[in-house]
């Protein structure tokens, strides 16, 4: 950007061993390792560099040093002035009038020439690796001489000159400790000069064609640089910037309306009922949650360039009182009343076919005034999901940066940020009318721009993501009822035992400190009780769940931190939070399900989150006991798959064993045990079947034998004795792993049952740790991605008839494998046979699917 070159390339180094090495087996050995939060960053920046087309050179058993030297050689003999862009010293040797040393990690860009590499590395280029063959390099473990240091070394070459012209005269030196240094090292500084010197026949050859730089801008960058939330560069690439000027470009079609007149909106909606466009909608509001939030103003679009707000402020006319909107009970003001009661037919006309951007929040929102949204056709946000379900970054802003290249003004702007930001209520009618009716705008431009793109997704998004927004949008609607009361004794009790812990803490660290405090906890541990440290953060010596785990064998400290830590998250996080939501006006609790967090296709559960409560312990089983229906005499209904993941990896891999076994009905884990343990199933004890389970769940979820052996506290070798035996026990399990993975490494990605596809791009990566998770992910997905889909369409279909056939019952909540309803009690037995009914016949497989279903007074009981 600053110094526009007419040529560019990137050079790595390998993993591989280079010359140097093999001289001198002990080169770099002293370099601190890479830290493991830049290894994994490693397939992410390749993936960018990648994208942008310049030249990545690297080869194996050179270093880019050596690559760059060449390179350099060559394109000066070609007579381009050239620029080595490093601040290592050692690059200073090769500098010459056309090849020069450009040093960007300096305050000031620091461009070293022959004279100014002489004037401050104290002798010309030519000299420089004499220089460092005397003092060696600590951060290369290149020995050089013992006792030389940078001063004494340039004195010696500039009385003397090249390194053996010094170790010459060392004999006619005075005696002293620097010339028996240099007569005892004297093999070493030459070994150290070959280790220094930057060769100019490496295997590379500057071509001035290929190295032309070219425009690094397209859409594949754009993509992930949006995807990594990389907006400041990918603005700076693109030549945009997100502000309302550059959106409001005079060279785009923007004609954006304010709609305050009865009339205007009376008439445009009647004309888009008699022509039935694809219309795109959005809503203002005061909330991101959308039963807290209420309606500021509404924006419509029905070609690309033009769209209309309607604030609910300005919006002039009469209202009759029959009308009557209310919001959970209460009637809403005059002007928000007309509004709704003009659209309301337009909104729930099924015929009218409508998009937006996340359009189940504006559906949910409108619903708390009365109006069911039907006609849902597209939304940008799944849309976009399917096409990268790796995406993290789906908003509007980065969707309309990658697919159109147009800057979206960021709400910020309006109503700034932090604990000073102003309700969309405080903005100006002319401002909030350009921002509202870009959202409108470009949602519509994006349901044209990725409905060409959707390919075999579009199959996904019309039968299972569309189809499933009205269903989630009435369990959010509906929520589950909270036994508050329950949740504040058990917080009490939580109190004392978090007490009891603290002092449990405290007589086995032999003192009082905070628990609470890393560094403290450290000095106890380590300093205090000598524990070996398993790993160190920036800030000292690592106390995270790992460690104590890990150290909980040798000391009864780190195991009651993990209780006293366990207990106070789950305190926090649910029985004190929970409470604190329950919706002031319905008296429940409601979450929200995102279809597009998961790139397996999964739902989430967040605000809160119930997807995380802890079934397997005490306390995580006593907090399901608070969730409970919400009327008199009803019962909670749970429904849950089983082993659904283990029947679809049966079904995908066809082998024989596994099918046999849940054709028999029989206990899989048990199965495995004695097959693994080459014992009768009824010789099987709890331990066995725990690690049969633990191996046959880790299988799906590609599991390392590091991390198998971590989790069943066994040896590495023992863990990959497991798998070894698993897989000659389940060879069409290691068949299917091995042809998916080999797919993906053809296609680039893999599919659910379904046809659910998810792009898998370090398949291929040379990083080895991000190739084999890659590989897990290939293998995971088909299997946890088709259960994903298999309830998503149990839903669909169980939704479709309990308003079919007029049951009272409600489907409240999905975890996981789990679908959560409330019914009354004269109900229950019709329910529970529709409900398996259509969760064993929503994907069908070659084997049995077993879905149990149970009801009780409270959530745990009904599971």
């Amino acid at each position: 950007e600053r110094e526009q070159p007419t040529h560019l390339a990137i050079v790595f180094d390998t993993k591989e061993p280079t010359f140097r090495h093999k001289r001198y087996p002990k080169y770099k050995a002293t370099r601190e390792k890479m830290p493991d939060d830049l290894v994994g960053q490693l397939g992410r920046l390749d993936q960018v560099l990648r994208a942008t087309g310049l030249p990545l050179l690297a080869e194996a058993g050179w270093e880019a040093d050596d690559l760059i030297g060449t390179l350099a050689h060559q394109a000066a003999q070609q007579d381009f002035e050239v620029f080595m862009v490093t601040g290592d010293k050692d690059f200073q040797q090769l500098v010459t009038d056309k090849i020069k040393l450009y040093n960007p990690k300096a305050d000031n860009i620091l461009i070293l020439g022959p004279q100014e590499v002489e004037e401050k590395f104290g002798v010309p280029p030519e000299r420089v690796i004499d220089v460092l063959a005397l003092m060696g390099d600590t951060s290369d473990n290149v020995p050089g001489v013992s006792g030389i240091g940078p001063k004494t070394a340039v004195k010696l070459v500039q009385e003397y000159g090249g390194l053996e012209a010094v170790l010459s005269a060392a004999e006619t030196m005075k005696k002293s400790k620097l010339r028996d240094n240099l007569l005892e090292h004297a093999e070493t500084a030459r070994l150290s000069r070959e280790l220094v010197t930057i060769p100019l026949d490496a295997p590379a050859t500057f071509n001035a064609e290929d190295f032309a730089y070219k425009p690094i801008f397209n859409s594949e960058l754009a993509r992930i640089l949006s995807e990594l939330e990389l907006d400041r560069i990918l603005n700076r690439l693109s030549g945009t910037s997100n502000n309302a000027s550059t959106a409001n470009s005079s060279s785009e079609k923007r004609n954006y309306i304010a709609l305050t007149g009865e009339a205007e909106l009376r008439k445009l909606v009647k004309q888009w009922m008699k022509q039935k466009p694809l219309l795109s909608w959005d809503l203002e509001t005061t909330s991101i949650d959308p039963m807290q939030a209420e309606l500021v103003g509404s924006s419509f679009a029905v070609e690309e360039g033009t769209a209309y707000y309607v604030s609910m402020e300005h919006l002039e006319g009469e209202i009759s009182l029959t009308d009557g909107f209310t919001r959970f009970g209460e009637p809403v003001d005059d002007k928000t009343a007309l509004f709704l009661s003009i659209v309301q037919p337009l909104l729930e006309d099924v015929s009218i076919p409508k998009t937006g951007q996340n359009i189940k929040y504006d559906m949910q929102v409108i619903a708390t005034y009365g109006i069911e949204v039907r006609g849902v056709v597209f939304d940008t946000m799944l849309a976009a999901y399917l096409i990268n379900p790796g995406s993290r970054t789906l908003g509007i802003d980065a969707l309309s940066n990658e697919y159109l290249s147009l800057p979206k003004i960021p709400t910020s702007d309006l109503i700034g940020k932090g604990k000073g930001q102003l309700s969309m209520r405080d903005v100006e009618l002319d401002r909030i009318t350009e921002y509202a009716c870009e959202d409108a705008d470009y949602a519509l431009r994006l349901t044209n721009k990725l409905s060409g793109l959707l390919d075999t997704q579009q199959k996904i998004l019309n039968e299972i993501e569309i189809p499933l927004l009205p269903v989630l949008r009435q369990m959010e609607f509906c929520g589950i009822k909270l036994d508050v009361g329950f949740l504040r004794e058990m917080s009490a009790e939580l109190d004392r035992d978090l007490e009891r812990l603290i002092k449990e803490c405290y007589a086995a660290a032999g003192e009082e400190f905070n628990l609470n405090s890393p560094k403290q906890l450290a000095a106890i541990l380590f300093d205090k009780l000598h524990l070996p440290v398993r790993k160190k953060t920036k800030t000292g010596p690592s106390t995270d769940v790992d460690t104590l785990t890990s150290l909980a064998e040798l000391h009864e400290l780190p195991l009651k931190l993990l209780d006293y830590r366990t207990l106070s998250k789950l305190k926090s996080t649910y029985v004190d939070a929970l409470p604190a939501l329950v919706h002031p006006h319905t008296g429940r609790l409601h979450t929200t399900f995102s279809q597009t967090i998961a790139a397996t296709g999964r739902l989430s559960s967040n605000n809160p989150n119930l997807q995380n409560i802890p079934i397997r312990t005490e306390i995580g089983r006593k907090i399901r006991e608070a969730f409970i229906p919400g009327e008199p005499s009803w019962k909670l209904v749970s429904a849950d798959y089983s082993q659904i993941e283990l029947r679809i990896m049966a079904h995908l891999s066809e082998d024989e064993n596994l099918l046999d076994a849940f054709r028999r009905d029989a206990d899989i884990h048990r199965e495995t045990a004695a097959r693994m343990f080459n014992t009768s199933v009824e010789a099987v004890d709890a331990d066995m079947r725990r690690a049969a389970k633990t191996v046959n769940f880790g299988i799906i979820y590609g599991q390392t034998d590091f991390g198998l052996a971590q989790e069943l506290g066994i040896p590495r070798h023992a863990a990959n004795e497991f798998r070894k035996n698993y897989f000659k026990l389940y060879p069409g399990v290691a068949e299917f792993m091995r042809s998916t993975i080999e797919k993906c490494r053809e296609n680039g990605y893999v599919e659910t049952m379904r046809g659910r596809r998810r792009t898998i791009p370090d398949i291929q990566n040379q990083n080895r740790q991000l190739r084999e998770f890659a590989e897990r992910t290939a293998i995971n997905t088909p299997v946890q991605g088709s259960a994903a889909d298999m309830i998503k369409l149990a839903m669909i279909a169980i939704a479709k008839r309990l308003k079919g056939e007029n049951f009272s019952a409600r489907m409240l909540l999905q975890v996981h494998d789990e679908l959560v309803f409330e019914s009354p009690a004269d109900e229950i037995e019709t329910l529970s046979e529709m409900i398996q009914e259509e969760m064993k016949n929503a994907l069908l497989l070659s084997i049995p699917i077993t879905v149990e279903v149970g009801n009780g007074s409270n959530w745990l009981d009904a599971h």
